[in-house]
């Protein structure tokens, strides 16, 4: 089903042999008012170790995107093996394409990470057994077998930078792209990683990357130049870059291409010398052919993310700190602000019944969202990647879910056990405790998915972080406690409509018969509307919050991470 490096079948134009070629023709780039690639032909011949390099803002890591197929050009077509390529939304085995950033979790030890990648990638129908075989062959050939136990973060800089393009590797693609893999490592390790890179094209891969270190330049078979703004300077071996470019070291062409001339007139430089930028002759276009591979389904997709997230969310301190921290803190403030047995007004002035009612809803609010808003963002990259390798949206959000429901459950039985062992709760009966414990879980699944939908839709942990006391304060201030919905100005009376602290307190309130004081002490008075009426009303608007969220985040999600969009 699965073999060694590079020999998988795919959806090959007929006749092709194997190995993968790439042919960029006539491509360009736009994005807004500005051009970031000019007009360039290349191609890329099967089993060839090519360096893309350049100066900052030459545009190496959209060319690369482009001949991988994850951007579009805006002019201009790319072909893989004669195949005709637009932008990738789909699952595609033949292709492995590594970022800058990591694209692993790094919490976990590195088998287990590499197992759920593998059921998560490999094609439908593949056994565990065989999925763990190929997980242990990559582990051997990228020399990391004996860190199989070891988290992620605890490996070397070049340990990880492996481990990512082992994820790639399970698949065993023909055509491999990496953006930058050497940077930030020391010479002695970017070298291996050069070296690795040199075996897999040996066992039959084309590798592709980017690059600004001139020391790996020299092990490439290839190197594409690009000036400033996108323009070809050259493509040729790195001997007769030197020739042309009249420098004895590599690192100078950088020099030169900074100070000398204009982009223009280098890539015309380099046009009129003669240089072939499509070595070879070209394949004719092929439309691409429907993919026959089936792969794995959104609900066994489901079940490995909701069981790779539990992984996490147990070997992650910061998060467990946040689960474990959050109903402890806030259920000591609660019995810390309340006295015992404050719930019974105690006089005409007395609020004390609307103010508990109106924490403990807040309480679940504040479980939900702080849960959700570092879930996505802080593992973005390996999101991204996951879903161009196939991975459902729906699916990933979905298990988001599921894995912190039994925690939202479990931290809104404690909150109300222990209130009501304090004496900061009314004694009540079983049904109406039920209402209480469904009303909170409720809640808190609908700040759930708001703290996705902001994680989702943020570029880092800071803006995350920046975001909980935004959220927040909307929901402490018009939630309909401190002034009640009917006695607020219109703007405000409008903003509580969107606010689930509020229906939330409103179905407490209403199912704890707060309505009783409202008659007879002048201070609950103003909460007469609030707390008239029944409290399924509330429960339904909770939930359609909770569904409309959680839609809202697959479609931010699915919008940052199609093909083309500017990946932050």
């Amino acid at each position: 089903m699965v073999e060694r490096f590079g020999t998988s079948t795919s959806d090959r134009a007929p006749g092709v042999s194997n190995g993968g070629r790439v042919d960029a023709v006539e491509v360009t780039r736009r994005v807004g008012g500005r051009q970031i690639l000019q007009e360039m032909s290349l191609s890329v011949e099967p089993g060839e170790l090519v360096a893309i390099a350049g100066g900052s803002g030459a545009g190496k890591s959209t060319l690369l995107a482009i001949l991988a197929g994850l951007e579009p050009p805006s002019a201009g077509e790319v072909r893989h093996d004669g195949v005709v390529r637009g932008a990738r939304r789909g699952a595609d085995s033949r292709i492995g394409y590594v970022p800058q950033e990591d694209i692993i979790h790094l919490e976990m030890p590195l088998r287990r990470t590499l197992r759920y990648a593998a059921r998560l990638r490999l094609p439908a129908g593949t056994s565990e057994a065989e999925a763990d075989r190929v997980v242990e062959e990559t582990m051997r050939d990228l020399d990391l077998a004996d860190r199989a136990e070891v988290p992620v973060r605890a490996l070397s800089g070049g340990q990880r930078k492996r481990a990512s393009i082992a994820v790639e590797l399970l698949t065993r693609p023909r055509l491999f792209f990496l953006d930058e893999p050497t940077s930030g490592l020391d010479p002695s390790t970017a070298a291996d990683v050069m070296r690795l890179l040199r075996r897999l094209t040996l066992r039959g891969v084309t590798v592709v990357l980017t690059t600004h270190e001139p020391t790996g330049i020299d092990r490439c078979d290839r190197v594409v130049f690009l000036a400033r703004d996108g323009h070809l300077a050259f493509t040729g071996s790195p001997t007769e870059a030197r020739r042309h470019f009249d420098v004895d070291d590599i690192a100078e062409v950088y020099e030169r291409l900074a100070r000398e001339d204009t982009p223009q007139i280098w890539a015309r430089r380099f046009a009129d010398s003669g240089g072939n930028s499509t070595p070879g002759p070209a394949l004719p276009p092929v439309a691409a052919p429907p993919s026959n591979l089936e792969r794995t389904g959104p609900v066994r997709q489901w079940w490995l993310l909701t069981r790779r997230n539990v992984d996490v969310l147990l070997r992650n301190r910061l998060t467990l700190v946040v689960l474990l921290g959050s109903p402890v803190l806030v259920t000591a403030m609660m019995a810390t602000l309340f006295e015992r047995d404050a719930f019974p007004p105690r006089g005409d002035a007395d609020l004390g019944p609307a103010q508990i009612v109106f924490w403990i809803a807040f309480a679940g609010f504040f479980f939900g969202l702080t849960y959700g808003l570092l879930q996505i963002v802080g593992e973005m990259s390996v999101f991204r990647r996951e879903r161009l390798a196939g991975l459902s949206v729906g699916a990933y959000v979905a298990s988001k879910v599921t894995a912190l429901l039994p925690v939202l459950a479990g931290v809104s039985a404690l909150l109300l056990g222990v209130l009501r062992a304090l004496g900061r709760l009314p004694a009540v009966g079983w049904e109406v405790s039920a209402f209480l414990f469904v009303t909170i879980v409720i809640e808190a699944i609908s700040a759930l998915a708001l703290g996705l939908l902001a994680s989702a839709a943020v570029s880092n942990a800071a803006q995350a972080a920046l975001a909980l006391p935004m959220l927040c304060f909307p929901q402490v201030l018009f939630g309909g406690a401190i002034v009640p919905v009917d006695e607020m100005a219109l703007p405000g009376r409008l903003m509580s409509l969107w606010l689930s602290n509020r229906y939330a307190f409103e179905a407490l309130g209403r199912e704890l018969d707060l309505e009783r004081y409202t008659t007879t002490l002048p201070a609950m008075s103003a909460y007469d509307a609030t707390f008239r009426g029944g409290a399924g009303a509330g429960l339904i608007v909770l939930a359609v919050f909770a569904v409309g969220l959680v839609l809202a985040t697959i479609w931010v999600l699915d919008r940052r991470t199609r093909p083309g969009t500017n990946r932050r």
